[in-house]
């Protein structure tokens, strides 16, 4: 049995989130103005997967990580933010501290 792809979950979570409409987030990413709501709307209903690089710009919009999209679970994609908001020096001491 195959997990659901998380994709789809993160995206309409960051973009509520991020209080933007999918018509907003896919002008704001560059889609066409005509297409953009329909477009996320496919991604959000995991229709369609978009490209990495689609995702990268999607992520950097929504001021989330770009494997926050990816985390098959709530307690990890907050995982995922918070680490990404630490310094180099505060991952590498987190990275000690669990490694004990």
């Amino acid at each position: 049995m195959s997990k659901p792809n998380p994709i789809p979950i993160r995206l309409k979570e960051a973009r509520k989130r991020a209080n933007m409409t999918q018509k907003e987030l896919g002008i704001r990413i560059g889609m066409d103005q005509s297409s953009a709501s329909s477009r996320m709307n496919h991604y959000e209903k995991d229709r369609h997967t978009p490209d990495i690089q689609t995702l990268q710009r999607m992520a950097d919009e929504l001021k989330v990580p770009l494997n926050y999209l990816f985390c098959d679970s709530t307690e990890s994609a907050e995982l995922a933010c918070l680490i990404d908001r630490l310094s180099i020096e505060e991952r590498q001491e987190l990275i000690k501290q669990l490694s004990k």
